[in-house]
């Protein structure tokens, strides 16, 4: 069965596609237009070792926050997609990722339920990277985990600027989703037989 997908979604703010093949890691360098984002989803790509390809434009005249929130949707609807029905995979993923003085954690779960707890929005992180903050990333995770069905929590352990906790965290992520949609098994991993 092959766990691949291809989405658009374009709307008056937006224009992004998402390939995503969870079994093949080849990969194209993201384009998006903005910087920094390009350079977290690379990080995401090399790091889940997944087979991702994202590009699109967006309104960045005005700010970054719809194409990174929009990104993270389409990216969710490639997941959910490609998961199909999920049967056969590990379903949890969980990473520590440090980046000098940060440390993150995150902890997904592929349930079909969205769910997003997000601490370092409590912490004092200051500052961007190229124009994107702790917000933005925490937008495209709240979007990536409506559309996916994920259960998703981020720990910062240590860390304050944000650049090196946008990193950290993003490369968490992926390499938490890297181990939970590893297929493992043959069968559902649900007792409730359905996820």
């Amino acid at each position: 069965m092959s766990r691949t997908a291809t989405i658009t979604r374009t709307t008056s703010e937006t224009d992004i596609t998402v390939r995503l093949d969870l079994d093949q890691a080849a990969y194209t360098a993201p384009a998006t237009g903005h910087g920094f984002f390009d350079h977290m989803l690379d990080a995401l790509a090399r790091h889940s070792r997944l087979g991702l390809s994202i590009s699109g434009a967006g309104d960045l005249h005005i700010e970054p926050h719809h194409l990174i929130e929009d990104t993270g949707i389409t990216l969710g609807q490639a997941l959910s997609q490609a998961l199909g029905d999920r049967r056969g995979i590990e379903r949890y993923g969980s990473a520590f990722v440090p980046m000098d003085e940060t440390l993150a954690h995150v902890v997904l779960d592929l349930s079909g339920r969205a769910h997003l707890a997000f601490t370092p929005e409590t912490l004092d992180v200051y500052g961007d990277a190229g124009g994107m903050t702790h917000y933005h990333l925490r937008e495209f995770l709240r979007g990536f985990c409506n559309h996916a069905g994920v259960t998703l929590h981020v720990r910062l352990l240590a860390g304050r600027e944000a650049h090196h906790v946008i990193e950290a965290i993003m490369k968490a992520f992926a390499r938490a989703l890297r181990d939970a949609v590893q297929v493992t098994t043959d069968s559902l991993p649900s007792t409730k037989g359905s996820l």
